[in-house]
């Protein structure tokens, strides 16, 4: 199902709280006003009959002598006078005698003042508001009830009733107007930048969000966007130099591998000569192969990171594994391997790490000189394994991005991946790695958790 947008939910969120509020005050202040005219009649009722008691309790007085008299007024108000059982004794003119209280009421007015709405008044067809009260006159218990019509009162509650079902209605209608104009002038910048959003494309990776005036929460949400896209332009340059250098480390051992093919088919040669062709292109497979495994190896980290496959392993046996390998090339270079006991314990992915310290030990065999240490540092959670020579060293402007992808020193035969790949097991493994180049001697170092820890 479609929900609406964002602008019309809010317009009508303001409205239907706007209609909420609106019709409460409204309902208040009718009621406050219904009250405030029964109120005021009640006193009105209570003034003349006050006024009426002493006048009616004098012998011989007569309700239709005071009427129009001031104590009551001709038209809208009215008077009688009952006996306990509700006979009429005395009225005013327009009553034409008609009782206005039912024998049960003249018995409870007897007995104390009541009140009592009636629908009409006899003579006066409109709604009125009675109030009687017990006085003696001549030593005989009677009751005197005064009367007014309410039709003013309820003439005006209609009049505000009628206003208040137009001016609720058209107050909510402006609010919405309103709120939907504001809403849409408030997210006019975020249409801006859903536009510009949608030029974006890689050809133009460059191309930023346009930022409003301020220091709202929309601006905010521009300039984070912008740090967002300039993050991806990096990261798309990036993935663009890594192509492009992997696709010139993969053409120069074809090219090779192509030559020494045409050299060898060109002309009859001897066993010797194809057998030195023959090696030659296997060193170079060898090392495309080496290269595409190291490319997939960067591939798989960049896709969401190498999945390591931890188990409890002893560095003693992946610093023997090493010996084992390494062991005729350093023999070949007289050049001492020399691992160090160690009983630490790591959590890791055995593969990877045989990979990484691999790595490691080729780089200090090309480019350190002397003896090739391997030693396990405990460091508490962690154990650094630790690979160091003798050598020249690494240039100072080499050292603080020894492990990106493709840099290499000047003499370097190799691709420039290998630092690389550590960086990457390193990560899988939530560790880190790095070089270090203090006194003569190149330590290399890649941490892991300790299965101690």
């Amino acid at each position: 199902m479609r929900t609406l947008p964002i602008r019309l939910r809010l317009a009508l969120a303001f409205a239907g709280v706007a209609a909420i509020l609106l019709t409460a005050v409204g309902v208040f202040g009718y009621v406050r006003l219904a009250a405030g005219f029964s109120d005021d009649v009640d006193l009105e009722l209570r003034q003349r009959a006050q006024d009426l008691v002493g006048p009616v309790s004098r012998p011989g007085a007569s309700l239709r002598d005071l009427s129009g008299s001031g104590f009551i007024e001709r038209g809208e108000s009215f008077a009688e006078i009952v006996d306990r059982s509700g006979q009429v004794r005395d009225a005013t003119p327009t009553l034409q005698g008609q009782p206005l209280l039912t024998p049960e009421q003249a018995r409870r007015a007897a007995d104390g003042t009541v009140t009592v709405n009636r629908p009409n008044a006899p003579g006066l067809d409109e709604p009125s508001r009675l109030l009687a009260t017990p006085f003696t006159r001549d030593g005989e218990p009677l009751v005197l009830v005064v009367g007014i019509t309410r039709e003013n009162g309820l003439e005006a509650l209609r009049r505000v009733r009628a206003e208040l079902v137009v001016a609720i209605p058209l107050l909510v209608l402006l609010t919405f107007v309103g709120a939907y104009a504001v809403a849409g002038a408030a997210l006019r910048p975020v249409e801006l930048m859903r536009r510009r959003a949608s030029e974006l494309t890689g050809e133009d990776p460059a191309l930023r969000l346009p930022i409003p005036d301020g220091d709202d929460e929309i601006s905010r949400l521009g300039t984070t966007l912008n740090e967002l896209l300039a993050r991806v332009e990096d990261t798309l340059e990036r993935e663009r130099a890594f192509v492009a250098r992997a696709s010139h480390e993969l053409r120069t051992p074809l090219a090779l591998l192509r030559t020494e093919l045409e050299l060898a088919l060109r002309r009859p040669r001897g066993p010797t000569e194809l057998r030195a062709a023959v090696g030659s292109a296997a060193a170079e497979v060898d090392r495309l192969e080496r290269l595409a495994e190291d490319l997939l190896v960067l591939a798989q980290a960049g896709e969401g990171g190498l999945q390591a496959h931890v188990e409890t392993v002893a560095v003693a046996e992946v610093f023997d594994s090493l010996v084992a390998r390494f062991t005729p090339v350093f023999a070949k270079a007289a050049r001492p391997l020399e691992p160090a006991s160690s009983e630490a314990l790591v959590r890791a992915d055995r593969r990877l790490l045989q990979q990484a310290l691999t790595n490691l030990v080729a780089n200090a065999l090309e480019h350190g000189d002397g003896a090739v240490s391997l030693e396990a540092r405990d460091e508490g959670a962690r154990v650094e394994l630790v690979v160091s020579d003798r050598g020249a060293g690494i240039a100072p402007g080499l050292l603080d991005r020894v492990t990106d992808r493709f840099v290499r020193g000047p003499t370097s035969s190799g691709a420039g991946l290998g630092l690389s790949i550590v960086r990457a097991i390193a990560d899988a493994h939530g560790g880190t790695c790095g070089v270090r180049d203090v006194g003569g001697v190149t330590s290399a170092w890649l941490s892991v958790p300790s299965a101690s820890a």
